[in-house]
């Protein structure tokens, strides 16, 4: 069983030469098995909760603590953090002209698993994933994020949880800019890494529509850089009837 725990978790960023605070003292904890939905308006600190976590250097953290499995997570490298056990999926996923989805792939897999998989295992299990994920395998080939659609980086980003598997994944929200069928998709895939590694999730998202395929345990509302509500999946019915309004006024 894995943890991360967020206590009193306060950022800034840096904003006109001033700094700005975003998140204003969170408090979350995540443990395997579990699925936590963070639902809010845009701009409420959803996206720097993510990134904070993760180790973006434009956010600074001026409070608080965060630690996996009992380990201070803010100590840690970028790297560090995803040899430790987490995961980040972008909202917007950038684009690396000259690498491969391939040689990318089998470069973090070597680096999270300690050495370099098999050639002809490591074949087998991309084919694998990427059939999963209803992607050509020729996709392998492309330049990482370069000229692929909103679908196609979402697939990608879920295609690297298959083969990380990571102790907690955090998902910015990974519905945006999604089609049906490719909102379906992505779902099932999160789903099948979490049934077979059972992961955390941090799923980060506007709306609830996601949460027909991804089923949460527990649903926080975000406004104004901190946790305002917390429920069951009843909180995200609430908030698709309601809105947000009740939180963005209060």
């Amino acid at each position: 069983m894995s943890e991360l725990v967020i206590k009193g978790l306060k950022v800034t960023v840096e904003t006109d030469g001033l700094e700005k605070e975003i998140l204003r003292g969170v408090d979350l904890t995540i443990k395997s098995g579990q699925t936590h939905a963070i639902m809010g308006p845009n701009g409420s600190g959803k996206s720097t909760l993510a990134y904070s976590i993760a180790g973006h250097p434009k956010y600074k953290i001026v409070g608080g603590t965060v630690t996996l499995d009992g380990k201070d997570v803010l100590e840690m490298s970028v790297d560090e953090r995803a040899k430790a056990g987490l995961f980040l999926a972008m909202q917007y996923p950038v684009e690396v002209p000259g690498v491969s989805v391939s040689n990318f792939l089998r470069t973090a897999v070597t680096a999270i698993r300690g050495e370099a998989p098999k050639i002809r295992e490591w074949v087998s299990e991309v084919k694998n994933a990427m059939g999963s994920l209803n992607m050509d395998t020729a996709f392998s080939e492309r330049n990482l994020n370069e000229g692929f659609s909103g679908g196609e980086k979402k697939r990608h980003e879920i295609l690297q949880l298959e083969l990380l598997k990571p102790k907690i994944a955090i998902l910015d929200e990974t519905d945006s800019g999604l089609d049906i069928d490719a909102l379906r998709i992505v779902s099932e895939g999160v789903n099948r890494v979490k049934a077979n590694t059972n992961m955390g999730v941090m799923l980060i998202t506007h709306y609830t529509r996601i949460l027909r395929y991804i089923k949460p345990d527990f649903v926080h509302v975000f406004a104004s850089g901190k946790i305002v509500e917390e429920g069951g999946a009843e909180l995200a019915e609430k908030l698709e009837e309601k809105g947000y309004a009740d939180y963005i006024n209060a």
